[in-house]
């Protein structure tokens, strides 16, 4: 049973992370309610904090060590894959006021979770959070049958103040991400074949126009990071953030 769970976990999320990464960057971003601080912990999970709260998106052991990370207030989890659904990280932030937001599909393996559908809008301890469809269009785990199935998983735009996160979960550039608007900061994936392709990320950042970029979600020294680069090149009104 355990060979057939890591097989199925290798085949949704391609090779993994062997090591957390222990010198992780904050990124402190002004906004017009005080400091956001924003830390790309490596794979899909971030963390940020805002007014003395802590919120954890799709929070990965493989990443980091969860039982030294702060307590959260809010979590974030995109969609049901075991490496965005971890259980044992979230357990480690997790405390009796944690609120944790979720798909139906997380709701099924974690009680107390707070619903959201595609196109579904909460606010949460004085946070706008919109749920935002994540899909593919392109990659088939098999023919007709996308790795990842619309209706099912999410993408987020969380309100901070005056600035709008958009952290997209597993998708490609999907029409409902390139009518996106007022994005201030973009985490894009970039895990191939599962998610998008450098050519994608370009052509959704040309459409919907965020003012900081990140890609995430990808393989360090395996994912074209440059080729991106070059896509993006002589664009003006976007910051390309890379971290490693």
């Amino acid at each position: 049973m355990k060979i057939i769970t890591l097989i199925t976990f290798l085949f949704f999320c391609g090779a993994m992370p062997s090591t957390a990464q222990p010198n992780a960057i904050a990124d402190t971003i002004k906004t017009s309610g005080g400091d956001l601080v924003i830390t790309v912990l490596g794979h899909a999970s971030l963390m940020m904090s805002y007014k003395g709260k802590v919120v954890h998106i799709d929070p990965f052991s493989k990443v980091a060590d969860y039982k030294k990370m702060p307590k959260a207030d809010l979590i974030i989890i995109t969609h049901g894959h075991m490496d965005h659904l971890d259980l044992e990280s979230i357990n480690n932030i997790k405390t009796t006021r944690t609120k944790i937001i979720g798909t139906q599909e997380v709701a099924r393996k974690l009680p107390d979770v707070f619903v959201m559908k595609n196109g579904d809008a909460k606010t949460l301890d004085g946070l706008k959070i919109e749920a935002v469809p994540a899909y593919n269009l392109v990659h088939m785990r098999s023919p007709g049958t996308p790795y990842h199935i619309k209706g099912i998983g999410n993408g987020y735009i969380i309100t901070f103040g005056d600035k709008r996160v958009y952290v997209a979960g597993d998708t490609e550039n999907t029409p409902e991400m390139k009518q996106l608007k007022n994005i201030d900061i973009a985490f894009l994936p970039m895990n191939t074949p599962y998610t998008m392709t450098p050519e994608m990320v370009a052509d959704a950042v040309k459409a919907f126009k965020p003012k900081i970029l990140y890609p995430y979600h990808y393989r360090f020294g395996e994912t074209d990071i440059p080729k991106l680069e070059k896509l993006l090149k002589g664009l003006s009104g976007t910051e390309l953030r890379v971290r490693n």
